[in-house]
């Protein structure tokens, strides 16, 4: 057996509503003294702390927690964690439990990530009451050669994720933190691909991150450079760095 993989049966990496890692960092931002699966009106949260502060974990999009997280924000702070995997690495085991094989995957994230998820929620930074903290972290993914997987995985079943190292993190609390994000001064205009290559990002994380930031009102499209779309960073709000 491989050294990097976990000695696990069948049975204990079967499939399962909610990963190790979502309970792991439930559990993390609780603390002790908290509460998790708090139930408060009509939703539940995944923690409370003992101070009060109810915490949200989100693992993929915002979408879904956009009407929840504005009604939980109303009369309590909100802190929405979403974890940035650095690096994962790829456990692979047979439908008995034996581990076939144990690899580093070659993508690894970055605190740009933030901007594929809030794509689907660009204005939820605004919410007031609410925090965005992104955990930068790395993980085991265990995966299950069953043939009833994606074609991506070659048919492997993603059967959990764990927490396997904390690096740090970063706390969104304002607007002025998302201003940030714009390696520019307000006299200064520039493209997408601009963008993409002053931070070192693809084209396409370029665009999405450039329509959450201009829903955010951080940047304005002010119009065009051929047909290319011009863009320039927002005086007012960038420089209040205060929600609504």
């Amino acid at each position: 057996m491989p050294t990097n993989c976990w000695n696990m049966s069948a049975d204990s990496i079967g499939t399962r509503k909610e990963s190790s890692l979502h309970r792991m960092l439930k559990f993390r931002y609780g603390g002790e003294g908290g509460q998790t699966e708090a139930p408060i009106g009509d939703y539940v949260c995944d923690a409370r702390t003992e101070e009060g502060e109810l915490i949200e974990v989100q693992t993929g999009s915002f979408g879904p927690l956009k009407e929840k997280a504005k009604a939980l924000a109303k009369k309590n702070k909100l802190r929405i964690i979403h974890p940035i995997v650095l690096q994962k690495t790829i456990e692979l085991y047979d439908t008995k439990g034996t581990c076939l094989r144990s690899r580093k995957s070659p993508r690894k994230g970055s605190p740009w990530d933030i901007f594929k998820v809030l794509l689907y929620a660009p204005e939820l930074p605004l919410v007031k009451n609410l925090t965005i903290e992104l955990a930068l972290i790395d993980i085991n993914e265990k995966r299950i050669d069953d043939g009833k997987g994606s074609w991506r995985r070659k048919k492997a079943t993603i059967a959990d994720k764990s927490l396997s190292a904390w690096h740090s993190s970063i706390i969104l609390s304002s607007i002025k933190d998302y201003a940030r994000f714009i390696p520019y001064d307000e006299e200064d205009t520039f493209t997408v691909k601009d963008f993409a290559q002053k931070t070192k990002i693809n084209t396409t994380l370029a665009q999405k991150t450039l329509y959450t930031l201009t829903r955010m009102s951080l940047v304005t499209r002010i119009g065009k450079q051929g047909n290319s779309y011009l863009y320039q960073k927002s005086k007012k709000k960038a420089n209040k760095g205060k929600k609504k």
